[in-house]
């Protein structure tokens, strides 16, 4: 089993060679995804909806955090784990260095969390205490009443202009890696060139360094309609591991995501 390590993806960045993530929540699912191929594993708050059954994700706790970091931490075969900081759980320094300490020691690698430049103290402080840090632009879930709904980001010229700015800030700030979601692919690819750490895109074109995608979505599970970046890659696949497989190879091949699955 592999090491993980951050720097291998920032590699990526600079060769030019895309990395696929995947959420996961548990040990099984997380010793898949990891022998299937995936660079990264996102524990993600989004385990509110999809195991909980909530209508968001911000019933999440730091504790349920803990506990499903813990559990993908056992299964993995050498992925990356990042670990989403719950809904009000960095709300000043100090509690965001609290709570990241619990995650750390739950078995992720570095921690992320959602927000523009007024993040910029945080992730200073969090990187000074040694925790590698996934900054989240765009469409943020944790403020969707604040935002409307789950809606498009930067598309007009002050939006995209005060995104490029966050990202640029949030990079300067020691933010290691940042996650582009609902974002045009014009826009995400300017900011995925402006910077130098690796560009996670969910709804943000195929021109990132990486992209991301919700487990049950890739399964073709989640109840609903499904989002329009959202591909199930079990049709036609003879296993979970396959559709996996078959999710890392069109992310890394640029197939995935489709002009069908992005924003202008």
């Amino acid at each position: 089993m592999s090491t993980p390590n951050l720097h291998r993806l920032i590699e990526k960045k600079q060769t030019g060679e895309k990395f696929a993530v995947l959420t996961a929540y548990d040990a099984t699912f997380a010793h898949v995804a990891s022998s299937a191929g995936v660079d990264l594993i996102l524990v993600g708050d989004s385990l509110g909806m999809v195991l909980q059954g909530e209508s968001s994700t911000l019933p999440v706790t730091v504790d349920d955090m803990v506990y499903h970091t813990r559990a993908v931490a056992m299964g993995n075969q050498g992925s990356l784990i990042v670990a989403d900081l719950p809904f009000m759980s960095y709300s000043n320094t100090q509690q965001a260095e609290d709570n990241a300490a619990k995650l750390m020691r739950a078995g992720a690698h570095m921690v992320k969390l959602e927000g523009g430049a007024w993040l910029t103290d945080t992730i200073s402080a969090l990187s000074r205490q040694g925790v590698p840090v996934c900054a989240h632009l765009g469409l943020t879930p944790q403020s969707v009443n604040k935002l409307g709904g789950y809606k498009v980001q930067g598309r007009d010229n002050h939006a995209a202009t005060r995104m490029l700015e966050d990202a640029q800030r949030l990079q300067d700030a020691g933010a290691d890696m940042l996650v582009l979601e609902c974002v045009p692919s014009l826009l995400a690819c300017e900011i995925t060139k402006n910077l130098d750490i690796p560009v996670i895109g969910i709804g943000a074109g195929n021109l990132t360094d990486a992209q991301v995608l919700v487990m049950h979505d890739l399964l073709g599970i989640t109840p609903g309609r499904r989002p329009k970046f959202v591909k199930n890659f079990m049709e036609g696949a003879g296993s979970i591991q396959e559709a996996i497989e078959q999710y890392v190879a069109d992310v890394k091949s640029g197939a995935f995501p489709g002009p069908e699955h992005s924003f202008e």
